[in-house]
């Protein structure tokens, strides 16, 4: 990447910068590969935060099929981050995973599940058989408490695991309905909208060695730390990431090193070396200390984030533009990559953070406002729907991350927070699941390799030109909803 103009003496923030656009070849944003750089390879350069109240089981699952891949947090425990684990990877990579009832249950039950996933149904099961449909128009005037069985719809359309999501799409068109059940024999393996077809031809899913679902798991710098990792490590996870708010401090050097040994025994004694990625740094002296001590990946951010007070509350951060583009050109100097994690509220930021040499962009509040997420669809007064979410160094968070201390110790640490507690993430009605976002995302950040003339995001990071615009230039390129007249 190079700037338009001379490098300013200041740092730069990503509403601080634009990209010029070059002469290109690429004829088609479908002509270019999104795969990352950051030698994990996975599809798509996309990474969910590791935080509590966005990432679980669901979005992992859904991430993973699009070609991201998710992050479960340092604060669920151990045994439980390993059945998160064990259910993703056994869940089918091309056909999404259904929201089941049974018929005995209640219609108010089934409607309170339908905000879990996107796509709007609930399916009725019977001994692993699927017997019926629930969406909210079988629903509507119906008493909460009848059972699902006497509303749900029969007319199932059902397909074999191995259809295209060609003949899917086609077989739902030509019937007029909204989901097909994939089945082997009579039991049912998962489901696929028309929209879900359109996607599954677009995207690849990010699978291990094994052909499985990937998902990244966090350690954490405190408590068990090489007994976490050896379990996550047999429970089969595909990344482990050490963080904390201020990852360039010895107490990450020495997690970073006892994790690393972990991992090598692991890798000596299955042939799998499994990627590390520790942070959150802002400088390329940290990179270079952390990636001494082991790591493979360096998360850059500290305090770009929605939920984050830290620079408000104590001075310390940097702007994140260019804290990506000092940290990467660090990480790529001795053979290692960065995630830039924080500050992403557009499709563009993602495409400027890649600009910038991320390997790949971690989102968090972004996705918090999704299906997917790990917090219950909640309706405020005007009927608008959100999910809530919170900091990872909020008293809430430090309260759920000190359960096992006495109420005193854990009362005194929520005294001390950098984050907030509780924040409405609204559902944007246009791009209400994380699928949604992801589509924006893409197309943004292909159309931008177009501009660039880039047909992978190596080429992006060499080609990229980047200016430096006024709050006003930034102002200029945002879309009015209504006349400004």
């Amino acid at each position: 990447m190079r700037f338009l103009t001379e490098k300013p003496g200041h740092d730069l923030t990503y509403n601080d910068v634009f990209m010029a656009p070059n002469r290109s070849s690429v004829a088609s944003r479908m002509d270019v590969d999104l795969t990352s750089t950051d030698g994990i390879g996975t599809p798509l350069p996309l990474v969910v935060a590791n935080m509590t109240a966005i990432s679980g089981r669901r979005m992992a699952e859904t991430i993973a099929r699009r070609g991201g891949i998710a992050i479960l947090p340092q604060d669920i425990p151990t045994d439980f981050v390993q059945k998160s684990v064990e259910r993703v990877k056994s869940a089918h990579t091309v056909f999404d995973t259904p929201v089941r009832v049974t018929p005995t249950t209640t219609v108010g039950e089934a409607m309170a599940l339908l905000g879990k996933r996107a796509h709007g149904v609930v399916i009725v099961v019977q001994d692993g058989t699927a017997v019926g449909i629930v969406s909210p128009s079988e629903a509507t005037g119906v008493d909460r408490f009848a059972q699902v069985h006497e509303v749900m719809t029969t007319d199932l359309t059902l397909v074999d695991a191995q259809t295209s999501p060609k003949d899917v799409f086609d077989t739902l068109s030509a019937h007029h309905q909204k989901v097909a059940l994939a089945v082997d024999g009579d039991q049912l393996l998962g489901i696929m909208t028309s929209k879900a077809a359109l996607r599954a031809a677009l995207y690849r899913p990010a699978v291990d060695p094994q052909g499985c679902l990937m998902v990244g798991t966090a350690v954490g710098i405190n408590g068990d730390v090489e007994g976490r990792a050896r379990a996550l490590l047999e429970a089969r996870s595909d990344v482990l990431v050490l963080d904390t708010a201020h990852g360039h401090q010895d107490k990450m050097l020495e997690a970073l090193a006892t994790v690393a040994r972990v991992r090598d025994e692991f890798a000596a004694r299955t042939g799998r070396r499994i990627p590390m990625v520790a942070g959150n740094v802002v400088t390329p002296q940290a990179v270079l200390d952390l990636a001494d001590a082991g790591a493979d990946v360096l998360k850059v951010g500290v305090g770009p984030g929605a939920m984050c007070t830290t620079r408000m509350q104590t001075g310390v951060g940097r702007p994140q533009f260019s804290a990506v583009l000092d940290c990467a050109e660090a990480a790529r100097s001795i053979g290692r990559a960065v995630w830039a994690d924080g500050g992403v509220r557009h499709p563009r930021d993602v495409a400027l953070a890649l600009a910038a040499g991320a390997g790949s962009v971690m989102v968090g509040s972004w996705f918090a406002g999704t299906h997917e997420s790990t917090g219950d669809l909640l309706t405020d007064a005007t009927g608008r729907q959100y999910k809530e979410s919170f900091g990872m160094a909020s008293a809430r968070a430090v309260k759920s991350r000190t359960r096992q201390q006495s109420a005193f110790d854990r009362a005194r640490a929520a005294l001390f927070e950098e984050g907030i507690s509780s924040s409405k993430l609204y559902l944007d009605p246009r791009r209400p699941g994380v699928e949604d976002l992801l589509d924006w995302i893409t197309s943004g950040v292909r159309s931008a390799c177009t501009y660039a003339g880039a047909r992978t995001l190596t080429e992006f990071a060499d080609k990229a030109v980047v200016g430096v615009q006024s709050p006003s230039g930034y102002d200029e390129g945002r879309p009015l909803a209504q006349s400004w007249q």
